[in-house]
């Protein structure tokens, strides 16, 4: 089974908002994990991952998306889900990553919702 995974990073005044299309797992989690430093994410700001165009995610892709948080956090922002399926909503919730990650409908919700974290 040929897995791909292609990610489009734009930056906005509140961030950096990363999309997901395609298949994250074991071996297209390393593929976003090398595009984090290069979002540009400052102090105060919120990277959004846009989950619209995702068909598959399986461990190696939540971490991953785990470690995005990680990093945003290290960068004193915050982060944020946009647009999950349906099908990976069950998972993300099964699994606990409502309580992790605010999840929203759009990437334009997404940054509608961000609030800068210092000031």
């Amino acid at each position: 089974m040929n897995r791909h995974l292609t990610l489009h990073t734009r930056t906005t005044a509140k961030g950096a908002v990363i999309e997901l299309t395609g298949e994250l797992d074991h071996r297209t989690a390393p593929q976003v994990r090398a595009a984090l430093p290069g979002a540009g994410l400052r102090a105060g700001q919120q990277l959004v991952l846009d989950l619209a165009g995702l068909t598959f995610c399986d461990s190696s892709g939540i971490t991953v998306l785990i470690a995005a948080r990680n990093h945003a956090l290290a960068a004193d922002a915050t982060i944020a889900l946009a647009a999950v399926p349906d099908h990976l909503h069950r998972t993300f919730r099964i699994v606990g990553l409502e309580h992790v990650f605010p999840i929203h409908p759009t990437a334009g919700a997404a940054e509608a919702a961000w609030r800068p974290t210092t000031g």
